[in-house]
């Protein structure tokens, strides 16, 4: 097996302080205090890679989009290519460019552009292994339009929406050991700008090859329903609890949005909001907003994403490993929402904690009713 490893060391990096991504936002993001994600991502997938794979070939890009995460699991990887021209990059200032170039060299493509030194030529890959989010999945779409190569994404964005991502790091390295055959699936990306505002706009931006395997994302899908007698409900229980000091984390999406509504407050674009005693105490809060504003009793609400499954790991990575440990669980949906999802999921950068999470749940599905779902 011969795989092409290209990292986007910057992917994912606006999630935990707010930004809902980070394309145009990465030093602001910096400011922030956020920390990279993608390589931590990255050296997952490599162990297990080399676990389960360990005669396999592997080229990569120069320096921070791949050859020291593969190096420092153990490969002795080819360098193909270096985006970066023989100079020292900060990883925060790599760009689509670079990627672009990483991927073509790995695909035997000419790089008519000329913008990176390929430095070992090389026979294509058999698949592009790439760590980052749906802007990657792009641009990896994009430099490999007119070959055969597939391609597969480790998650390490923020929001996620395409079908051509493994459900976690270990899953990535499991299914390119072992897949016989690809198949054409989305490439999808929406207007981050515009997701800041509350409007998530979905746009196909390629079909690409994907192995063809069970742990593989479906696309992210708006499910059909009704909330409006499940908002009532958990948010007279939330109101029950007013004047007891219960800290309430309230999630993302149009479901947990509904709740927020019937409490009486315009929830944040596509934020999560922090509610106690009566009032949100925090709105569109950073992971480290969220850590201040807890107290001895603290409950997540969240509602899993439509299509996927995921209830952490898609779109509120602010609700963060050491957030979680600090809280009790809730799990909202409508009923049309979890009858498109056959388990749920959990990606929350600590495979510990996922262990911990995974089991039967109860699911709160209206006013009064429940459903058992399994998170896997």
């Amino acid at each position: 097996m011969h795989v092409g490893i290209a990292v986007n060391p910057v992917a994912g990096m606006g999630g935990r302080v707010g930004l809902k991504g980070t394309d145009g936002k990465v030093a602001e993001a910096v400011e922030r205090g956020a920390e990279p994600r993608a390589p931590d991502r990255a050296r997952r997938m490599l162990d297990r890679l080399a676990a389960v794979a360990p005669d396999a070939v592997v080229s990569v890009a120069a320096g921070p989009m791949g050859e020291s995460a593969v190096r420092d699991a153990g490969f002795d990887p080819v360098r193909v290519v270096d985006p970066f021209s023989g100079e020292t990059p900060d990883p925060t200032a790599t760009t689509a460019a670079h990627t672009a170039a990483a991927v073509r060299a790995f695909a035997g493509v000419d790089d008519e552009a000329g913008d990176a030194d390929e430095i070992e030529p090389t026979d294509p890959v058999d698949l592009v292994l790439f760590v980052g989010g749906d802007g990657t999945a792009a641009d990896v779409a994009t430099a490999l339009e007119g070959t055969e190569v597939p391609m597969l994404g480790v998650p390490a964005g923020v929001k996620v929406y395409s079908s051509v991502f493994a459900v976690s790091p270990e899953d990535a390295a499991e299914v390119a050991a072992s897949f016989s055959r690809t198949e054409r699936r989305e490439v999808m990306d929406i207007d981050e700008d515009a997701y800041r505002e509350g409007e998530v706009h979905p746009q196909l931006r390629g079909v690409a090859h994907v192995p063809v395997a069970d742990d593989l994302q479906s696309s992210k899908q708006t499910a059909s329903g009704t909330v409006e007698s499940l908002a009532e409900g958990v948010a007279a229980d939330i109101r029950e609890r007013d004047g007891e000091g219960v800290t309430f984390v309230l999630g993302p999406g149009s479901t947990v949005g509904a709740i927020k509504d019937e409490l009486g407050f315009e929830p944040s674009p596509i934020g999560v909001d922090v509610w106690r005693d009566g009032e949100a105490v925090v709105r569109d809060a950073t992971e480290a907003e969220i850590l201040d504003a807890l107290g001895e009793e603290n409950v997540i609400v969240v509602s899993p994403i439509g299509g996927q499954g995921f209830v952490f790991g898609r779109g509120n990575p602010q609700i963060s490993p050491a957030v979680i440990r600090r809280c009790d669980l809730r799990i909202v949906a409508s009923r049309a929402k979890l009858d498109d999802v056959r388990a749920l999921r959990v990606d929350t950068d600590d495979p510990d904690l996922d262990d911990e999470l995974a089991g039967w749940v109860r699911v709160r599905v209206g006013k009064f009713e429940t459903r058992m779902m399994k998170i896997v």
